[in-house]
C-alpha cells in the first residue's frame, strides 16, 4: 500500500507537470480549434493512453533495455515527425470544414494524440527518472505502484489537456468561422510540433 504521505508529496508535482505547456497539451489544443470539444476529449485520452504506455514499459524495466538501442529511439522519433507532419498537411487539405461543421472524428484524434505521445521518446525517461522518487519497494511490487502513480499522471493529463481543448473548440468555432485562418493555425501548431520533435536530441 502507498503511504499516504507519499501520495500528498506526488499529487501536487504531479499536477504541476501537468499544467505545464508542452507538445500534448498544443495537440488538444489544435484538436479543440479544428475539430471541437469531442475531438478534444478523444485526443486527450490517446495522449493519457500513450503516457500510460511508457509507465509500463518503464515498470517492467524495459526502458534501460531499449535504452541500449538508440536506433530504436531514432525510429520512434522519425515516425512521429511523419506522422505530426501528414497531420499538417490534412489540416490544410480540409480548410473547408466550416465551424461546427465536421472535423477530425473523436477516434482519429484520439489515434493521434496516441501516436504523438508514444513518439515522444522523452516521456519513458522522464517517467524513469520521476516517478522511482516516490517507489518504496518495501510498501509492495514496485511494477504496481508505476502503475497507480502512472494512472495518477496519465489521469490528471487527461482532465486538464481536455479542458484545455475543449476551451479552444469553443473559441476556435465563434472566431473563425468558414475562414481558412483555422487551418493554418492548427496545421502549423502540428508542423512546430513535428519541428520540436525532429531536433530533440
Amino acid at each position: 500500500m502507498i503511504d499516504p504521505v507519499i501520495l500528498l508529496a506526488f499529487v501536487p508535482a504531479a499536477l504541476a507537470l501537468n499544467v505545464t505547456p508542452g507538445p500534448d497539451m498544443m495537440l488538444c489544443l489544435a484538436q479543440g480549434m479544428r475539430s471541437g470539444r469531442a475531438s478534444a476529449w478523444a485526443a486527450s485520452a490517446g495522449v493519457s493512453a500513450g503516457a500510460f504506455v511508457h509507465v509500463t514499459v518503464a515498470g517492467l524495466g524495459l526502458g534501460a533495455v531499449v535504452a541500449a538501442y538508440p536506433w530504436a529511439f531514432s525510429a520512434i522519433r522519425w515516425i512521429g515527425v511523419a506522422y505530426l507532419l501528414y497531420l499538417a498537411v490534412q489540416a490544410l487539405r480540409s480548410n473547408q470544414i466550416k465551424a461546427g461543421g465536421q472535423g477530425m472524428r473523436p477516434f482519429k484524434a484520439f489515434r493521434a494524440g496516441f501516436f504523438t505521445n508514444l513518439s515522444n521518446v522523452k516521456v519513458i525517461y522522464f517517467v524513469l527518472a520521476f516517478i522511482p522518487q516516490f517507489v518504496v519497494p518495501e510498501a509492495g511490487p514496485v511494477f504496481v505502484q508505476f502503475l497507480v502513480f502512472g494512472s495518477m499522471i496519465a489521469l490528471g493529463g487527461f482532465v486538464i489537456n481536455g479542458m484545455v481543448g475543449a476551451y479552444a473548440g469553443t473559441f476556435g468555432a465563434k472566431l473563425i468561422g468558414s475562414s481558412k485562418t483555422l487551418g493554418y493555425i492548427t496545421s502549423g501548431i502540428y508542423a512546430a510540433l513535428a519541428a520540436r520533435l525532429a531536433v530533440m536530441e
